[in-house]
């Protein structure tokens, strides 16, 4: 076993990251026990098993198939602070949400709750596609089927870690070869051309990341099956673009709804004004909407 710790932000609070991993039982990427997170993480040549916990305002990192004279614990150390955005200074946002009628009792309420991420495109990417237009719970099924047919597993410890399929992996594949599980037509269709867009390298995350925000997000969309809201959740969730913002997010207007106790949802034009005083934070102030419902 290899082990190393990451500081934390004062306003990074791990209980509640934790409860974002808890959403769906059927989660195949990672799994909690106890308090701690046990997550596959993919280096160039090596898969990495990680045991993930919190201690003493530090997340500490168990390698649990690597020895003392380990070198690669400074990929992982990347890796998990982009999983749970450490980087990010919350303290302008939440200034911003504490003289807002909507967001101030939610920052107090999860303080410390950040955008856990997605650092691989393509899982991001796929993710999105195939989650669109079925409730969560589907959508999960969905993944798991996924990930157990063309993805990596390896047993350790009486645990099961998984991997997502890789571009190559997805690009052999035919349109209908996600059919049987249970994949619509158009789904399946999307996928794999997502998957194609990294083979012949016209996206990649290193070229995505070196533009602007609306650069980005053209670029994005310009593949086949990557709409508007993919985009922003892509962008929001790999890139941490802090303007990322899916405007067309039912769960948005859901919570807008709730909050102003509309009788009504929203029209896109009303939760374009209510986001124009989170310029600079949308994508944070989607996270703690979302986290209302």
């Amino acid at each position: 076993m290899y082990q190393f710790s990451i500081p934390v932000p004062v306003e990074f609070s791990y209980d509640r990251c934790i409860e974002f991993l808890l959403r769906s039982p059927k989660e195949i990427l990672h799994s909690v026990a106890d308090g701690k997170v046990y997550k596959a993480i993919l280096l160039k040549d090596f898969v990495a098993l990680t045991e993930v916990g919190f201690s003493n305002r530090q997340i500490m990192v168990t390698v649990l198939n690597a020895g003392p004279d380990f070198k690669d614990h400074f990929i992982i150390e990347e890796y998990i602070s982009q999983w749970f955005d450490l980087y990010t200074d919350l303290k302008p946002f939440y200034a911003m949400a504490q003289n807002d009628k909507l967001l101030s009792q939610l920052v107090d309420q999860f303080y410390g709750y950040r955008i856990v991420g997605q650092p691989d495109l393509f899982e991001s990417l796929a993710w999105a596609v195939i989650g669109q237009q079925i409730n969560l719970s589907f959508a999960y099924t969905l993944k798991q089927r996924f990930v157990e047919s063309f993805g990596y597993k390896q047993v350790a410890q009486d645990k099961t870690f998984y991997l997502f399929p890789t571009p190559e992996e997805v690009a052999r594949l035919n349109d209908v070869d996600l059919l049987p599980l249970q994949f619509s037509k158009q789904k399946s269709k999307y996928v794999v051309e997502i998957a194609k867009a990294f083979v012949n390298q016209e996206v990649s995350k290193e070229s995505i990341a070196k533009l602007s925000f609306e650069e980005a997000k053209q670029k994005l969309m310009s593949i086949k099956g990557v709409g508007n809201w993919t985009a922003n959740y892509a962008l929001m969730k790999t890139f941490r673009y802090p303007n990322a913002f899916p405007l067309e997010d039912a769960g948005v207007h859901n919570a807008i709804k709730n909050l102003k106790r509309m009788k009504t949802k929203p029209t896109l034009d009303q939760v374009s004004r209510v986001f124009k005083k989170y310029k600079g934070w949308e994508a944070y102030a989607t996270l703690y909407l979302w986290k209302s419902l």
